[in-house]
């Protein structure tokens, strides 16, 4: 029964998906069409429907609108300007000093907006000019702002971590969060080096003269203000001073605040933003909503237990699992958003994990990392479509320089999943774990 619920879920799902039916859509009708072979039709819409309003009404939830929401406010705020005069004054002597301060800028303001896309667009429109100005490549600097950008969703706030303690049973999010720092360092530290050497292959050099300390301290001051949203929010959550709901609800008030500081928000675009964010929200959280029909027909037909029955009788190689699981993923990405597919895997293979021991923190960072690769790959590849657009070139230019990022950043997956301290130093330091 288990394996016929799982064909019929993904080949259900599959042609939803090709003939162009949104995700959430999918997910509900291929999880009711496996589950009819079972439960009578009216018992089936019935539960569905509860299933989908218990996903709904879990108090954590609201986390996610609200970080949207001050991701947005940062996004128009003129936040992204600051960060990257910030990085550029500490990196600007580097080979490739643009590429490289486009990495951190990516990282920084990722990581304060929660959001790939919004950092490929904010901080990849704020470099551009001066990249045309210096003479770099246009997919080069395309490339390196789209591999970059991701490393935000790994570096807290992350609406994936949140979306992951869901789909988990509700592993703590503040660990999850302290966890996503060494993962999403290393993400950006792979786009540095990689972005070195292309800028050596280029010519491309750093600033010239000596370290301005004079420009670092007044763009210190400036980022200032941004950068205290990191500590305030998230160091609040960590030493659990307030939750991540009402940490999501200080980051709003406090992006909102800054932006009109700025000079860069007014009552109408607020408007707009609200609106967007509002949009954005309703979908993510129906699909959390009806990911639960999911969760219930897997539980029902036991899909879980067969499929870990099935790699371990493939082998009870725990390596070899952890590979075949990432390959799974890397493949999944390709064409899935982060947050479905999070919602669709981990009740996959969490209990697989489990049965060796790892820890769901650990295994909560590999399978964010695995899917964040997907937003930087064809054919879905939402940032990196976005990078493309704002750096004005096309996908095929900036491929053959994408292979060089691909290499370095999946060296960074090698070691996040297969050295636990990694992902779970920072949380064992605090006393999480």
């Amino acid at each position: 029964m288990a394996i016929q619920a799982l064909l019929i879920i993904l080949v259900v799902m599959a042609v939803l998906l090709v003939i162009g039916v949104p995700i959430s859509y999918a997910i509900a009708i291929a999880s009711l069409s496996a589950i009819l072979q079972t439960v009578p039709l009216d018992v089936s819409v019935l539960t569905a429907a509860q299933r989908t309003f218990v996903g709904m009404s879990k108090f954590s939830l609201t986390a996610i609108p609200f970080f949207i929401l001050a991701g947005n406010f940062m996004n128009q705020g003129g936040i992204a300007k600051r960060l990257v005069d910030f990085v550029m004054a500490i990196l600007g002597k580097l080979p490739g000093a643009l590429l490289v301060t486009n990495v951190g800028a990516n990282a920084l303001f990722g990581a304060i907006s929660g959001s790939a896309s919004a950092a490929a667009a904010a901080v990849g429109s704020m470099v551009l000019e001066g990249e045309e100005e210096m003479g770099y490549d246009p997919a080069i600097g395309a490339a390196t702002n789209g591999a970059s950008a991701p490393s935000g969703l790994l570096i807290p706030p992350s609406n994936a971590m949140i979306t992951y303690s869901l789909a988990s049973g509700g592993t703590s999010v503040a660990a999850l969060f302290l966890a996503g720092y060494v993962p999403g360092i290393i993400w950006a530290l792979a786009c540095v080096i990689a972005a070195i050497i292309l800028a050596k292959r280029k010519g491309y050099k750093g600033l010239p003269g000596k370290f301005d300390w004079a420009n670092l301290g007044r763009a210190t001051i400036a980022a200032i203000p941004a950068l205290s949203l990191i500590v305030v929010v998230i160091g609040g959550i960590i030493a659990g001073v307030f939750t991540a709901t009402e940490g999501s609800a200080i980051a709003v008030v406090y992006s909102l605040v800054l932006g009109f500081c700025y000079k860069n928000l007014n009552l109408k675009s607020c408007w707009k933003i609200v609106v967007d964010s509002a949009k954005m929200s309703g979908m993510v959280i129906f699909l959390i909503g009806v990911s639960n029909i999911l969760g219930w027909v897997m539980a029902f037909t036991q899909i879980p237990q067969a499929i870990s029955a099935a790699l371990l009788g493939l082998t009870n190689n725990q390596y070899v699992i952890l590979l075949i699981m990432n390959v799974i993923l890397l493949i999944a990405g390709t064409f899935m958003d982060v947050t479905p597919a999070i919602l669709i895997f981990t009740p996959l293979f969490l209990p697989i994990v489990k049965t060796f021991g790892m820890d769901p923190i650990h295994f909560g960072l590999i399978i964010v990392y695995n899917l964040c690769i997907g937003n930087i790959t064809p054919p879905v590849g939402n940032t990196l479509f976005v990078a493309i657009k704002v750096g004005r070139t096309t996908l095929g230019k900036v491929m053959p320089y994408m292979l060089l990022f691909y290499a370095f950043i999946l060296i960074g997956l090698i070691l996040v999943t297969y050295v636990p301290a990694v992902s779970l130093g920072l949380p064992m330091l605090m006393g999480m774990v």
